[in-house]
């Protein structure tokens, strides 16, 4: 139980969650909440499927939540992100330089004419 109670502290401090916030939401004494968190206490079903809805997952999710493979998973979305931000940067710029030599193209014939 320490892991998951470990589990369930991590995704708190990701939410930025004290143990009052959360003990107030799964509608339980701190001292309660304190204990499953440092895995004093055992977590029946239901209070395990509460923790998860809490949490935006499902139980199994909860039970099988992995550090790495969420730093992982972080890690590859926002490489995929910062590429389709490079590429949008790329656009901006070719679209920019469209827009100077549109402008110096109408500048030069306002010149000649």
């Amino acid at each position: 139980m320490k892991t998951l109670g470990k589990k369930i502290r991590l995704l708190r401090h990701q939410k930025g969650w004290s143990q009052e916030e959360v003990a107030k939401r799964l509608d339980i004494s701190i001292p309660a909440f304190s204990k499953i968190e440092t895995g004093i206490t055992d977590i029946n079903l239901s209070r395990l499927e509460q923790i998860a809805v809490l949490f935006e997952m499902s139980v199994v999710q909860l039970l099988t939540y992995n550090e790495v493979e969420q730093d992982q998973k972080m890690a590859s979305e926002l490489e995929s992100i910062n590429k389709k931000l490079m590429d949008r940067e790329t656009e901006v710029i070719d679209l920019q330089k469209k827009v100077i030599e549109l402008f110096e193209e109408l500048r030069h014939k306002k010149v000649t004419a």
